[in-house]
């Protein structure tokens, strides 16, 4: 017997021509000892759409209520890194060559900085953008 490879776009595509994609949210923990964090953003990777995009938003009284001393100018800076890393080519720095899967996933590997991703989650959708910016709004703002 014989099996058939699917074709790469077809790989995670379900009856309805949904395409399954993972996603994260991004929040901010300003004192790990406090246990307090906030969500700013949001990681969306779809691997039969070759899609990675990223959208943030960041309310800074409420973050600063959180801790005064925050330094959110580095806040933006680790956020707009993350940014760089979804959008590949020479924003990725090191990362440009890795593909949008490697991308995500070492966007999404735990670590203990002030920016830091939240569990993977999948689901499925036709239009990872209009996934991302549905989540942003249902999880961030």
């Amino acid at each position: 017997m014989n099996s058939v490879r699917p074709s790469r776009a077809n790989v995670g595509a379900t009856a309805s021509g949904l395409q399954v994609f993972e996603y994260a949210t991004l929040r901010v923990v300003p004192r790990v000892e406090r246990g307090e964090s906030m969500n700013v953003g949001v990681i969306v990777y779809c691997r039969a759409l070759e899609y990675l995009g990223c959208a943030t938003h960041l309310d800074e009284p409420r973050l600063l209520a959180l801790d005064p001393s925050l330094d959110l100018d580095g806040v933006r800076t680790a956020l707009a890194a993350v940014a760089g890393l979804c959008r590949g080519g020479e924003d990725a720095g090191q990362a440009a060559a890795e593909p949008p899967g490697g991308r995500f996933r070492w966007l999404t590997a735990p670590r203990s900085t002030i920016v830091q991703p939240g569990p993977v989650h999948a689901g499925l959708t036709g239009d990872p953008a209009g996934e991302l910016h549905r989540l942003l709004t249902l999880l961030v703002t």
